[in-house]
């Protein structure tokens, strides 16, 4: 059976599941609970306890399971899944990268780490203006869908105030991305401003240097320069600005 948590507000959406699991577990308690929650609009978040006491799936409930999943591929924002089923924990692990949505696995005496982690922030995206035209723009953490929509609006607002646009894309600190849903919206970022930038410097890991050039190769008409992590002044001298500061010391 599936059981829904009482929810006020915004609260993520949970759920336990427990027993045999049927297709009308489903389209009678989950999906119903999935739509209410759709329904003020925007995206949720949900915690899935699957155990104690789990059984597994009824004929034909897997693919409800499936079929429930990519009715709603685009409404989740994040998920954390809390487990015993080592079948379930595993497959998780193993394929999460392929969903929408940022997805963690805990343990079932992990419960209120998972409520935490559904409520933290994850990565983020940094704005700063350095002046002379000049946008630098922070990649932070791992980033998920919410860090793109934060962030646009900024970028659209500096664009709107500066003729001739130069960029600073630092990726020192970038872990990656939370979902395919977060890389599609990284792409689509660099695509709707890609006639933007009359010069683009990225500074970063050899890797993610890598990956930015195949991209912004593809999407964006700028000058572009990449540069090692270590040499973040010269990215600043190329893009015409003084280099930092040094830190006085303590």
């Amino acid at each position: 059976m599936i059981e829904i948590e009482p929810r006020k507000g915004n609260e993520p959406l949970e759920f336990r599941m427990t027993g045999k699991i049927t297709g009308g577990d489903y389209e009678n308690i989950l999906s119903p609970a999935i739509e209410e929650a759709l329904a003020d609009g925007g995206k949720i978040r949900c915690l899935a306890q699957i155990g104690p006491g789990f059984e597994g799936y009824a004929p034909g409930a897997m693919f409800d399971d499936a079929r429930l999943g990519i009715r709603h591929w685009g409404g989740f924002d994040r998920m954390a899944v809390v487990t015993d089923t080592d079948w379930i924990a595993n497959g998780i692990r193993i394929f999460g990268f392929t969903l929408p949505c940022p997805v963690k696995v805990f343990d079932l005496d992990e419960l209120d780490e998972a409520r935490r982690w559904l409520r933290e922030s994850l990565g983020s995206i940094h704005l700063d203006d350095l002046g002379d035209d000049t946008l630098q723009v922070r990649l932070l953490g791992k980033l998920d869908s919410a860090a793109y929509d934060r962030a646009e609006e900024g970028i659209d607002g500096f664009i709107d105030g500066h003729a001739g646009l130069k960029l600073l894309l630092d990726l020192r600190e970038f872990d990656g991305w939370q979902g395919l849903s977060a890389l599609g919206d990284h792409l689509s970022l660099v695509r709707d401003h890609y006639r933007i930038p009359d010069k683009v410097a990225v500074v970063g890991s050899e890797g993610w240097q890598k990956l930015a050039e195949r991209v912004m190769s593809r999407f964006v008409r700028a000058e572009t320069r990449y540069f090692d992590e270590d040499h973040f002044d010269d990215a600043r001298r190329w893009l015409g600005l003084a280099a930092t500061k040094p830190k006085d010391p303590e």
